[in-house]
């Protein structure tokens, strides 16, 4: 009976921590005022951030083209002015490699991968998936998600102690404990992702409009990205870290009003039709200009 109780004290003691850190963790989303547990503190995420934008720089090549520096640099603090974080040491650069992405680690430390350009027609366009990502750092994306890999695992730890002083067999606790696993990943840290993705889509619009790119190119942009990737071997909504097109385009449309409300005097919006034929640009192609033979 003792081991019992002690189980149960040790496990409900788990427990209260983790309700504790949860009540002393929340905070608020910006511009969508969602709340948020936070168990990192925004120092930590900056050290995380510029430690790891480090690492890629070493370990990367950056774009040749100073043509796409250039591009990414212009529209980069455009975005950085806008949103209003002057403790962050922002950073721009272009990173060669075919993949059409980017991301933007804490701190404001971006990199944009020159295979993106193929789908880029202007400033806009850029503007559109730097403040994307840019979102993700002001809302603290990457804070909430350690946070909730964090609760994640002392819920794991609670479970295995209260299994234990019920005296469950290894065999019921391998199971229980696997069940825990998929749940919370399927039931918790998926959802979050994707709503994630979701506030980054809404609060980047934002962004863009105040930093004088029509939120409305943004929308257009997403929309023509969507069909340029198809849909190759999608996985399912429920075990994908991001949302269906069809579901964020539809987020993107009825974020839209709102940030035209944020929407400035136009800012300039250069084309980058040119960039799609000299060297080293070769393989990469304007969306508005079919391929050859395609």
């Amino acid at each position: 009976m003792r081991r019992v109780s002690d189980s149960q004290a040790l496990t409900r003691q788990v427990l209260g921590i983790c309700l504790l850190l949860v009540i002393w963790g929340c905070a608020t989303v910006p511009y969508t005022g969602r709340t948020q547990v936070l168990m990192v503190s925004q120092d930590q995420e900056l050290r995380l951030g510029y430690q790891a934008f480090e690492q890629i720089k070493h370990r990367s090549r950056l774009a040749r083209d100073p043509r796409m520096q250039e591009a990414v640099q212009r529209v980069g603090q455009r975005l950085a002015q806008a949103a209003g974080r002057p403790d962050f040491r922002w950073e721009f650069v272009v990173i060669e490699d075919p993949s059409p992405n980017a991301f933007c680690l804490p701190g404001g430390k971006v990199g944009v991968y020159s295979g993106l350009f193929r789908y880029l027609k202007n400033d806009a366009d850029l503007a559109t998936v730097i403040s994307h990502e840019a979102a993700h750092v002001l809302a603290r994306h990457a804070g909430e998600r350690i946070s909730h890999q964090m609760l994640a695992q002392m819920g794991g730890t609670g479970l295995n102690l209260a299994l234990a002083g019920m005296g469950a067999s290894p065999g019921a606790g391998q199971l229980a404990m696997l069940g825990y696993g998929l749940g919370t990943q399927v039931g918790l840290l998926l959802p979050y992702s994707r709503q994630q993705e979701f506030e980054a889509d809404r609060i980047g619009l934002i962004l863009m409009a105040k930093a004088g790119y029509d939120p409305a190119l943004g929308v257009e942009f997403w929309k023509r990205f969507a069909q340029a990737k198809g849909d190759r071997a999608r996985l399912p909504a429920f075990i994908s870290t991001h949302p269906a097109d069809a579901d964020r385009i539809r987020n993107l449309e009825t974020g839209l009003a709102e940030a035209r409300r944020y929407y400035t005097a136009p800012t300039e919006v250069r084309d980058y039709a040119a960039l799609a034929a000299p060297t080293p640009w070769q393989g990469h192609r304007n969306l508005a200009q079919p391929a050859a033979g395609r």
